[in-house]
């Protein structure tokens, strides 16, 4: 007899405990944590990030203190080259297919509109700032200043390139892929840039290479001196644009990143801030900071700056940056080569900042200072009107379009194993224990028992799970692990899915048990919002897919993890057959479902309900739905699901795969994204337009 029937029998026979009393011993709903559920998982991630990011800072410090600083250098730069993937410039680039847009002289400058490629049939729409050959006669000098998350036709922008001109340097700005500029189609920097996760691409790689592009155009002209390299310098994600071509380009001979690098730790992890995913690329939190980046450009020099009111760069985290990277500059036994420059102003490039600039330029590429010594303030510059600065570039080829192609070729380059992938891929170990478990009490319904367990497959994480049984005495049979991105009592609920399989309330019929968890971040779990999700581009699930993926275990490996120990849980239970486990799940819980299907290869069936038809399918659709947690890093240079599928050694079920829309296949398209798996017949079922009760007969028939 459960606790809670005791309880009510005493209350009956003699009034005592009271009614109140009896209140106090209520033990139906969720197993009580000891830690806080709605902010479980942030916190599982900032700890482990903050460790990663402490061990790239030792492996820094213990480099440069024993002198190997070179060594630790082309590593951090190695690092950086292989996140953001195949980048041709220089020697090796793609022609640059130069077309002048126009011309015009204004105040003290010529300001030029050109058009050149970064990538074949992409353009970058330069704007060139001249000085006047009659003040400064040519060749020239140049500075290439990446735009940040804005348009080069802002004040911020045209000032600072209108300074260099007058100090007689040619200054190059462009706009970044989307931001308002003249390159919107297909550069979305957030939900175009997510995909390149699935590729195994930073999407970095399209800011940096249209800025490394800048130079070899710049190569071209005669009135360019390159004899001593070029000037880098941006604000914001122009500043990071900057940070990170210093790395790549011996042609980069000073450096100049403004508002941009601060300890990740800082900011986006302990501030829970949703960053671009540009600056997030996968695995970067155990191979360099922001930190690692400045010091690696060594023996570049590099002037930091930053602005004093920054809104979220804040002081306090320039300051903190500039401190370790002039440490890791004099312990490379470079000081001199690295300076930081605190502007009173907010997030933007001042006039102030492109003056420091030119000075360190003058100190480190001209080699005197720029004749003659003039100072600006704004009043002396002006803003020509956007269709003064246009190129009208071309808008069919973009991040979207050459990542899309990227993730078609990964078909035919893929020769691994997708079961041994999968499993690399979320980082199971050969053997995945039972985790620790906390069982509340049983209480019967109808012919079931329903019991509400804790599963503790890590220290810091609790996984909320209902487990539902048949009452009969003795029983032992087959089970439904089952995972749901809604929630675990989703499809519990008004007699859903899960008690049609269970047979709950038939009473002669041979019933089964249902497991059902919250992997974490769904359900109970979800992962509360926090300020900055109060932002256009914020939510709680950006953060955690940009930030886990920078920390090299993305939230998705984590869930299919967590499916696997359920799993180990499930088998470990005495009443439970191991070999009549079907796997399921619904959404994105399909894609948890089948991984851990693939990843334990013995379960009696598996099926997946309402899930995404293919990864690749969200780099190739113009639009998606699905959050930012199902773009799986590097999952297309593996496999893809129908792949995965394929693989499987158990009967499946594909009932309503879904496209990139969320909207349903139809049954020829269905066929046609799965190929050969829908050849298996008798082992795999593709089933658009399937019914719950096609899932109930396919359980059923596995498991009678």
């Amino acid at each position: 007899m459960t606790a809670f029937v005791v309880l009510l029998c005493l209350v009956g026979a003699g009034g005592d405990p009271s009614w109140a009393e009896a209140a106090q011993q209520y033990s139906l709903g969720p197993v009580a944590a000891e830690l806080d559920l709605r902010t479980m998982l942030t916190r599982h991630v900032v700890r482990r990030s903050c460790e990663a990011l402490d061990a790239a800072a030792a492996r820094r410090r213990e480099d440069l203190e024993s002198g190997a600083w070179q060594a630790w250098r082309d590593a951090v730069r190695a690092s950086v080259r292989d996140a953001l993937g195949p980048m041709p410039y220089g020697a090796d680039g793609s022609p640059l297919n130069v077309r002048v847009v126009s011309s015009q002289e204004r105040p003290g400058y010529v300001v030029e509109n050109v058009l050149f490629e970064s990538f074949p049939g992409l353009d970058v729409n330069a704007s060139v700032y001249l000085p006047l050959a009659r003040d400064f006669p040519p060749p020239w000098p140049a500075i290439v200043v990446p735009v940040g998350h804005d348009t080069k036709t802002g004040v911020v922008y045209q000032h600072p390139a209108q300074v260099f001109a007058r100090r007689g340097y040619v200054a190059i700005t462009f706009d970044p892929p989307d931001m308002a500029g003249e390159k919107p189609v297909g550069n979305d920097h957030f939900r175009d840039g997510v995909r390149c996760y699935l590729t195994g691409q930073s999407s970095n790689r399209y800011f940096v290479i249209d800025a490394l592009r800048c130079i070899d155009y710049l190569a071209t002209r005669p009135d360019i001196d390159m004899r001593k390299g070029v000037g880098m310098t941006g604000v914001s994600g122009g500043g990071m644009t900057t940070m990170f071509a210093t790395l790549l380009d011996k042609r980069i001979a000073a450096s100049g990143p403004s508002c941009c690098a601060v300890p990740l730790a800082m900011h986006p992890v302990l501030d829970g801030y949703a960053a671009c995913p540009e600056t997030l690329a996968f695995g970067r939190f155990g191979a360099y900071d922001d930190v690692d980046v400045l010091a690696a450009a060594a023996p570049t020099p590099v002037l930091l700056m930053a602005g004093a009111t920054d809104e979220v760069f804040a002081e306090p985290m320039s300051r903190r940056i500039a401190s370790d990277t002039a440490e890791s500059f004099k312990a490379a036994g470079m000081g001199e080569r690295f300076a930081f420059f605190l502007d009173p102003g907010g997030h933007a490039y001042t006039v102030a900042m492109a003056e420091q600039f030119a000075d360190w330029m003058d100190r480190w590429v001209r080699g005197e200072a720029s004749p003659p010594a003039v100072h600006f303030t704004a009043a002396d510059l002006e803003a020509l009107p956007p269709e003064a600065l246009a190129c009208h570039p071309r808008q069919d080829t973009n991040m979207f379009t050459v990542n899309q192609a990227a993730a078609v070729s990964l078909r035919e380059t893929r020769q691994e194993d997708p079961l041994v992938a999968a499993r690399t891929l979320a980082g199971v170990q050969d053997s995945a224990p039972a985790p620790e478990v906390e069982e509340g009490e049983p209480a019967l319904v109808w012919f079931h028992y329903v019991k509400e367990l804790l599963l503790k497959p890590e220290p810091d994480i609790a996984l909320p799970t209902t487990y539902l049984y048949p009452a009969a005495d003795g029983w032992r049979g087959g089970a439904i692990l089952y995972f749901d991105e809604r929630g675990r009592w989703t499809d519990l609920r008004t007699q859903g899915l899960l008690t049609r399989l269970a047979r709950f309330i038939e009473k002669d019929a041979e019933g089964l048990a249902v497991l059902t968890v919250d992997v974490r971040g769904w359900g109970d779990t979800r992962a509360a919002d926090e300020r900055y999700d109060m932002a256009g581009w914020g939510s709680r699930e950006r953060w955690l897919a940009y930030v886990s993926a920078a920390l090299g275990d993305p939230v998705m490996a984590m869930r299919i993890r967590d499916g696997v120990a359920a799993l180990a849980h499930l088998r470990s239970r005495p009443e439970i057959d191991p070999e009549r486990v079907v796997i399921g799940g619904r959404g994105l819980g399909a894609v948890v479902a089948l991984h851990v299907a693939a990843i334990d290869g013995k379960a009696a069936g598996v099926f997946a309900l309402d899930g995404l038809a293919s990864f690749e399918s969200l780099a190739t659709s113009e639009s998606y739905v699905w959050t930012p947690e199902a773009f799986y890093p590097n999952v297309l240079a593996h496999y893809d699901l129908p792949e995965l599928v394929a693989a499987l050694p158990m009967p499946v079920l594909i009932a309503n795969p879904q496209d990139a829309a969320k909207n349903p296949l139809a049954q020829g398209e269905a066929e046609a994204t799965y190929g050969k798996t829908v050849q298996r017949e008798g082992v795999v079922a593709v089933k658009a337009g399937a019914s719950e009760g096609d899932v109930v007969s396919f359980v059923h028939g596995v498991l009678k």
